[in-house]
């Protein structure tokens, strides 16, 4: 995997993937910033999410669940001093569908965080990363 990232002005870069995508960072304007995008550290929180919530759907729709909707909330704290890295992370899912079953949710969040989610579980290695859900119906 390769990605790129260049400065475009200030302390604004646009990040390229090696799939072709493009997304702009940019830091506060205590820092210089001009807040065209989101900061780096909350790339990496929006990288853990997408990674979970595509494993939920993934894993749930792999074992016949309706699933229509999911959606990671993340919150996280970080240190106070350099480097700030997180230090709690906490992700909670709201999958919506049709008589999903509980349990079923359940097993998919638990393989998501300890198996399948690269990003969690690299997190996981300086964090303490947890997860809960609940489900709607559809």
């Amino acid at each position: 995997m390769k990605a790129r990232v260049k400065l475009i002005e200030g302390v604004s870069f646009v990040g390229q993937s090696e799939s072709g995508h493009s997304v702009v960072m940019d830091g506060p304007p205590d820092s210089g910033g001009k807040n065209l995008g989101v900061r780096p550290m909350e790339m990496l929180l929006l990288g853990l999410g997408g990674c979970s919530a595509f494993d939920v759907v993934h894993i749930l729709r792999k074992s016949r669940q309706q699933v229509t909707d999911c959606v990671a909330d993340l919150s996280a704290e970080r240190a106070d001093t350099d480097p700030k890295v997180f230090t709690k992370i906490h992700v909670h899912f709201t999958v919506t569908g049709k008589t999903l079953d509980p349990k079923r949710v359940e097993q998919a969040v638990k393989l998501s965080a300890e198996k399948y989610c690269s990003a969690s579980i690299m997190l996981g290695k300086v964090a303490e990363v947890t997860h809960d859900f609940e489900i709607q119906e559809a």
